[in-house]
């Protein structure tokens, strides 16, 4: 009885999400269903079609509104006094961080936590980020073929923000499986299994800190955990949870989406080998290639809201409660603020990509993300005369970030000076 019952409730959810999908394409022509495996191989196709037929879409799979013009995305991201960032999530894991907040717990938050990520902070970490990238990159020396993100991709950034929070480096090695874990927080569909890995990793996670905060009670260093001691010590109010949150979020988000831009940025570079040479002739173009990398194929692809009060976009009546969904990536590719936006043009100059978000909540550690990308591809392309993609990669699961598995690159070494 009991495996019955199991294959009955595997069958309800497919059927349930049949029967909304095709409720949703009657309703407006279009169908949003983030699991598929188009969106998988290529979510900016459906963007697309989205953004063509039904640019504040109903999604009915999760109930939120939909956005997929540039325009939308910025305006609702900037506006936190209608949207707000408190409630957006999909599950209950018992973890509030700064992204999930708004004034005025939000603004003490990050002030407290934005000097340690202003541009002229991250400017002091450029020697330490080229010494563990090229530490890196000598330990692949002198092979012809290698996986980018286990070489490059997922160590670089996480040792930098281990390096920032006084983690020891012998511990370094456990954050992949929790940052793994936690970081499907952020999806809006996820199994009662999921649910319970991003609990255990993040109470697994909040222990391993309460040992490096005790630590830096006794004994302060030059780090971002002592800093926030520190601040807390003067009244500033940063509770205990709230530290831990924070030191969470700055693992977590600080690793994830660096290691998806790397690896996300190399990939569309081998895919385009014209951007990629013209890179190598021009290196004074790494800056806005960057930038073009992000837009092109966005490490975030969606930023939740709740709408505070009843209003209208073109026309569509958001109520009150109402979750909203800013499809980062479709915003990317708009063509109202891109030409010809499905082209990779690392000289591009256009208005300013969205995939760091907009506003109060606008991505912390970008300048931190931006050095990391410049240093990491500066360094494969001082490196290697060649790169080659070795074997079609697959990305990750996920809706809300994206990002390869694996990255396997073939390369030739260039001649270095003795």
């Amino acid at each position: 009885m009991i495996n019955a019952l199991g294959a009955v409730a595997s069958l309800v959810k497919p059927v349930a999400m049949q029967v909304l999908l095709a409720y949703e394409r009657l309703e407006s022509g279009v169908a949003y269903n983030p699991l598929s495996d188009e969106v998988a191989r290529d979510p900016y196709v459906v963007y697309r079609r989205l953004r063509d037929r039904d640019p504040i879409h109903r999604m009915r799979l999760v109930d939120a509104w939909v956005l997929t013009r540039y325009e939308h995305a910025d305006a609702v991201l900037r506006d936190h006094k209608r949207f707000s960032a408190e409630d957006r999530r999909f599950h209950d894991v018992g973890l509030t961080t700064m992204l999930d907040i708004d004034p005025p717990d939000h603004t003490r938050l990050r002030a407290l936590v934005s000097r340690a990520f202003t541009p002229r902070s991250v400017s002091r970490w450029h020697g330490r980020v080229q010494e563990i990238a090229d530490r890196l990159l000598d330990a692949v020396a002198g092979q012809d073929r290698f996986d980018l993100i286990a070489a490059l991709g997922y160590p670089l950034p996480v040792t930098v923000i281990a390096e920032m929070l006084g983690v020891p480096a012998e511990d370094m090695d456990r954050f992949e499986g929790w940052s793994n874990d936690i970081a499907l927080i952020v999806e809006p569909i996820l199994t009662p299994v999921q649910v319970e890995g991003v609990r255990r990793a993040t109470e697994e996670l909040f222990a391993y800190f309460e040992t490096i905060v005790e630590a830096r009670q006794r004994e302060p260093r030059d780090d971002i955990v002592s800093a926030l001691l520190a601040a807390e010590e003067e009244g500033e109010k940063l509770s205990r949870e709230e530290l831990l949150s924070t030191m969470l979020l700055i693992l977590v988000a600080g690793n994830e989406t660096t290691r998806n831009l790397i690896g996300n940025g190399m990939l569309a570079l081998l895919r385009h080998p014209d951007q990629l040479q013209c890179l190598r002739d021009a290196p004074d173009l790494l800056e806005p290639a960057v930038d073009e990398l992000l837009r092109y194929d966005s490490p975030v692809q969606l930023d939740g809201r709740v709408v505070r009060e009843d209003l209208e976009i073109d026309g569509k009546r958001l109520r009150e409660g109402q979750k909203v969904i800013a499809l980062l990536g479709a915003a990317n590719r708009d063509p109202a603020a891109f030409a010809n936006p499905d082209a990779l043009d690392i000289s591009r100059t256009e208005k300013s990509h969205l995939s760091f978000g907009r506003g109060i909540h606008y991505c912390l550690g970008a300048s931190l993300a931006l050095l990391e990308a410049r240093v990491a591809f500066r360094g494969l392309l001082d490196r290697f005369a060649s790169i080659r993609l070795a074997a079609e990669p697959r990305y990750r699961d996920g809706i809300v970030l994206r990002g390869v598995e694996s990255l396997w690159i073939e390369v030739e070494q260039r001649d270095r000076p003795a």
